[in-house]
């Protein structure tokens, strides 16, 4: 479609909105994830039969070996569907479409739904391999026979979070970070995001999570949305954890700001795990090739437990073999969603060890609005 999605009566839904379903890749870089992502792989699992216990689930693995051993592992889960897809690695929040809806009406019966697909760098050239990453979302729209909005902004799923009525977050660290848009001010980007997820205000917060370099610091590893006015953020109370100043930060720019509506943003506080750190046998299981970010031990892993999926009624979120931290997350979180089931996916770490977590290997698909 061309034109800009707002201006023809498109939003991007909140997360907690009703889905279609939820979108998954399959990990498989030997040069990203340990032992040719083997222990990954039993994450993504996890992760994948978890949510279609409230949601359909499509899980898109490439030709040579992973599509049919996917397909045989998930051939007894009724409401998983297994395609085929070639990728360079499997982060379908970044590199997937953005799915915006707009109301049935006069005039308006078909096209009520539609996918963003915005211009994909691998996260400002950390890779230098990401050709087959730039046609997934248009691979997606395509299987679901629905519209396709092309732009060509860089920008990925996971910096941007919306409550579904008008408001934005994200943060400057990611989003005016010079290896995406160098030619586009601060104003262009937010005039954009107005344009295309229906949005009428955004908050912009300085960085993101501590440790998040491969993302710039990606908005979904800091904080989200819980509901309209309200906002998770990731906190430690440990005053010499380099966390601590970001989280303080993160939380004086909310306070101080006002949803498109007027409401001021209240701030419901969840401690990071940790902190945690690669360790050398951990960086010693990634074959380094030269194309992607080199995986040294030390590092300090951008753990968070905002990093979940909200589907159909759940909670699907990481935990990370801290039990202190992972129960207490889980009261958090239950708390915040009263209405849904919170599920603590087991081996959190193997996918952070990859650079992300459970909000940023999927991507919800909402439900197609009718008449």
């Amino acid at each position: 479609m061309e034109g800009r999605p707002a201006k023809m009566g498109f939003r991007m839904p909140a997360e907690w909105e009703p889905h279609e379903q939820c979108w998954m890749g399959w990990s498989e870089r030997s040069d990203n994830w340990r032992e040719r992502a083997a222990p990954a792989q039993e994450t993504f699992a996890r992760t994948a039969i978890a949510i279609s216990k409230f949601e359909p689930v499509t899980i898109c693995a490439s030709a040579e070996q992973q599509y049919p051993n996917v397909h045989k592992l998930m051939q007894h889960q009724t409401n998983i569907r297994v395609v085929e897809m070639s990728m360079n690695d499997s982060w379908f929040r970044d590199m997937g479409p953005t799915f915006v809806t707009r109301k049935a009406g006069p005039g308006i019966t078909k096209q009520t739904i539609a996918g963003i697909d915005w211009e994909f760098n691998a996260w400002g050239g950390i890779y230098d391999d990401w050709g087959l990453d730039r046609d997934v979302a248009k691979k997606i729209v395509q299987i679901e026979k629905i519209p396709r909005f092309p732009h060509n902004m860089i920008l990925e799923g996971g910096s941007i979070h919306v409550d579904g009525e008008g408001t934005c977050i994200t943060t400057e660290e990611c989003l005016l970070s010079p290896n995406r848009n160098p030619n586009m001010t601060k104003s262009d980007i937010e005039n954009e995001l107005k344009d295309y997820l229906g949005v009428t205000k955004v908050i912009w917060i300085p960085r993101g999570l501590c440790g998040d370099e491969d993302t710039n610091g990606h908005v979904d590893n800091l904080c989200c949305f819980i509901k309209p006015g309200v906002v998770l953020l990731s906190w430690t109370d440990d005053e010499k954890d380099p966390q601590y100043e970001r989280s303080v930060e993160a939380l004086s720019t909310l306070s101080e700001s006002v949803d498109t509506k007027g409401r001021k943003i209240e701030v419901v506080k969840i401690h990071v795990p940790g902190p945690l750190y690669m360790t050398e046998e951990e960086a010693a299981g990634v074959i380094s090739s030269g194309h992607s970010v080199p995986r040294e031990p030390g590092t300090r892993l951008a753990a968070s437990y905002v990093n979940f999926y909200i589907a159909n009624g759940g909670i699907i979120a990481p935990a990370f073999g801290d039990d202190k931290r992972d129960k207490e997350a889980c009261q958090v979180l239950q708390k915040a969603f009263p209405e849904h089931e919170v599920v603590m996916v087991e081996g959190g770490r193997e996918i952070v060890l990859g650079g992300g977590n459970i909000h940023c290997i999927t991507q919800q698909q909402p439900v197609r609005p009718s008449s």
